[in-house]
């Protein structure tokens, strides 16, 4: 796609938030800056909405917003964090760094500057669940030293990662995926403001898409309007159709239903491996899918399985066990 991403060109002001709890925190936190936990599912919008308070909060967001994402630091080598332009004016001359000890540096720097404008600034670490405990020890003292002029706002999927002085820190704000309704308001929105062309049924094709993954529903429609010139149910099918790979995993559940798991895992292993798909991806299919296949107590059965692989694979470095583990399970259900 061309040109920048609507979750950046559209990205929500508080009041545009799709879920109420989470507006009626955040318009709190804008008048009493709070140190914050925004956790929540993958998608759900816990970095838009820290992103939302604030330019809501500061004069100058620009410069009183500090993005640090965890996974700039630990999923990058040394010499790819010590280039990038953000953390490069930091580590000048300290190659020998390790990279928690990166992190620390481009931390406390960051908490050490004064705001530009107003009484404090915002530090925004995304991605949280990968921060270790000793780091987390030394974002503590962080957090002590600049209690006064920084704010801070810790993104994670999971809270329970977080060491108890952190959390006690921080006031805890749950940011729920939304609901169907909800991201078809969101789209809608969206759309409106690309001024594109669409249809209720492409906006709720697309919200089933998402998932619950608001991320993943906006980029939907982006990439639809981009193919089709408009968002409707024939143009996003058209697009998206072919992405979802529903024949493969509608043949990978048959399977797994037959019990030739043999060959339900050589279909995951395709979307695995040859399609480059992750995990949550091929998840997300599987619901979308099971949608249509299954009901009644089958369905729910599905769906409480694929909650706990979600979040076995949240944690794990091997999507294709827990994968497969539901595939295995799925042979096991009584046949409607």
């Amino acid at each position: 796609m061309d040109g920048p991403l609507w979750t950046d060109e559209y990205a929500p002001a508080v009041a545009d938030l799709p879920q109420p709890s989470l507006r009626e925190y955040l318009t709190e936190a804008r008048e009493d800056p709070l140190n914050l936990v925004l956790h929540g599912p993958k998608g759900a919008g816990k970095t838009a909405a820290a992103r939302a308070l604030a330019r809501e909060a500061h004069e100058d967001p620009d410069n009183d917003l500090v993005e640090l994402n965890v996974a700039d630091f630990f999923d990058r080598t040394k010499k790819e964090i010590r280039e990038d332009e953000r953390f490069a004016p930091f580590l000048e001359g300290r190659s020998r760094m390790s990279k928690r000890d990166m992190m620390n540096h481009v931390l406390k720097e960051s908490a050490s500057y004064q705001p530009v404008s107003g009484d404090y600034k915002t530090v925004l670490l995304d991605n949280s669940e990968a921060i270790r405990e000793d780091f987390q020890q030394a974002l503590r003292r962080v957090m002590e030293r600049y209690a006064e002029s920084t704010q801070f706002v810790i993104a994670t999927r999971q809270p329970s990662k977080l060491i108890p002085p952190i959390r006690s820190r921080c006031f805890s704000v749950a940011v729920r995926a939304p609901d169907h309704a909800e991201t078809v308001a969101a789209l809608e929105r969206i759309v409106e403001l690309a001024e594109v062309d669409y249809d209720e049924e492409g906006l709720a094709y697309l919200a089933g898409y998402g998932d619950g993954d608001l991320r993943r529903a906006v980029l939907g429609a982006q990439t639809t309007a981009a193919n089709e010139g408009e968002v409707t149910m024939e143009a996003a099918y058209e697009t998206l159709g072919d992405i979802g790979h529903d024949d493969t995993v509608e043949a990978m559940l048959a399977a797994a239903e037959r019990g030739d798991f043999e060959d339900a895992r050589s279909l995951l292993d395709d979307l695995l491996y040859d399609e480059g798909y992750s995990g949550t991806e091929v998840l997300v299919d599987v619901r979308r899918v099971a949608r249509s296949r299954y009901d009644g107590t089958n369905l729910a059965r599905l769906h409480r399985l694929a909650g706990e692989v979600d979040a076995d694979l949240a944690e794990s470095t091997s999507d294709r066990v827990h994968l497969a583990h539901l595939l295995a399970e799925l042979g096991r259900l009584p046949v409607t």
